[in-house]
């Protein structure tokens, strides 16, 4: 979850704030129902109301809705902004919304569930002619030299290693991707498209392409640099491409797990897939460089690799694996086995107590954490 100090990093975001400014200014008029998924402090809303929404729908799960509340109230819009403290996909509205606004993105567009949250909010929540901002989602990839960037996943493990061999987890880190920004003049390649995503017909949540470049400069490839230019209404948009863009996103450098010196001419070839596991998405990036036909470098990397696992923790995901609960574990489930809604929170702290004496030093104890999963799973 953001704090609020994250959603005011958000806010002073000029070129992000001003798109979204816009493109609410060309989407809703006097009358208008507008649905704020993601609603953070509320600013979105707030601007849907000055510009004559009749009324907003501000979802958010988080805490920060309470200080979106406050600002609301004191802004003189408490009256026509219902706040939903929920997840968008759970709730149902009383009517449909003729402007559906959101941002669920992270550093790049894929983060968690926000596909199926866009297109669920399409299908129940938006009216006939709807407007959705975003529209879409143009992500471009091209191979970089990022020295400083790439010298901030390997340093700690060759330059500051007091003598000893840490390539274990050197290797991990390099299976994983970072927020970074370059200049146009670091890109080795011509920028290439990597995926469109139209959040007005958008159904998959997986996306993967292979990309192919010849290089047109020479230097050193630290990786696969990864941006996303936005459209939020016609005309209206922002980028976070190399040399431009809004400093709240930046931009993903997907690292080889060697730099490779590159000639003009040299040929790369990356298949880069993103690919939801859970409520995570699991990245990968095969990367191949010829010259004239003849290898140079390949690498194959996923972000699973990037994961340290034990044996236990292997043996404990196999489909063929007899699960028990350990003691928090029954702990846990004594807890939500008592939530039927006939006994409170101090009640159900007396039978944790009575129940786990070992565990809970008092019922004070005992009820803090009773409240933590009635905070997470209550209704």
């Amino acid at each position: 979850m953001y704090s609020v100090a994250n959603y005011g990093s958000m806010i002073a975001d000029r070129v992000r704030m001003d798109a979204y400014a816009r493109a609410l200014q060309q989407s809703v008029k006097p009358g208008s129902v507008v649905l704020d998924i993601g609603t953070g402090t509320g600013i979105c809303a707030l601007l849907a109301c000055q510009l004559g929404a009749r009324r907003v729908y501000a979802v958010e799960p988080s805490d920060a809705i309470q200080v979106a509340r406050e600002i609301a109230a004191a802004n003189g819009y408490a009256d026509r902004i219902e706040f939903i403290q929920d997840l968008s996909t759970n709730i149902t509205l009383p009517e449909r919304a003729d402007v559906i606004v959101s941002d669920l993105r992270g550093v790049l567009p894929f983060l968690g569930s926000h596909f199926a949250s866009i297109a669920d909010a399409r299908r129940r929540h938006l009216a006939t002619g709807g407007a959705m901002i975003p529209q879409r989602d143009t992500l471009w990839a091209a191979i970089v030299t990022a020295p400083k960037l790439y010298a901030d996943f390997v340093e700690p493990w060759e330059v500051h290693n007091h003598g000893f061999d840490m390539q274990a987890a050197r290797k991990l880190v390099l299976n994983s991707w970072g927020k970074g920004r370059v200049e146009p003049e670091q890109l080795l390649t011509e920028p290439k498209l990597w995926a469109e995503l139209n959040y007005a017909t958008l159904e998959e949540q997986n996306v993967a392409a292979e990309l192919e470049w010849k290089v047109t400069q020479n230097g050193e490839a630290h990786g696969v640099m990864v941006w996303f230019d936005a459209v939020l209404a016609d005309g209206v948009g922002f980028s976070n491409a190399p040399g431009v863009g809004a400093a709240v996103y930046g931009s993903a450098l997907f690292p080889f797990l060697e730099s490779v010196q590159l000639e003009i001419g040299d040929d790369v070839q990356v298949r880069l897939s993103a690919n939801l596991v859970v409520d995570d998405y699991l990245w990968s990036w095969r990367s191949t460089i010829r010259r004239q036909g003849i290898v140079k470098a390949e690498f194959q990397q996923s972000t699973f690799f990037g994961t340290p696992l034990s044996p236990l923790q292997l043996r404990r995901r196999a489909s063929d694996f007899l699960p028990k609960l350990n003691d928090d574990g029954q702990i846990v489930s004594f807890i939500l086995a008592c939530m039927t809604g006939a006994h409170s929170l101090g009640e159900i702290a007396e039978q944790l107590l009575a129940e786990f004496p070992a565990r809970f030093a008092d019922h004070k104890t005992a009820l803090a954490k009773v409240s933590e999963l009635s905070q997470q799973f209550s209704r």
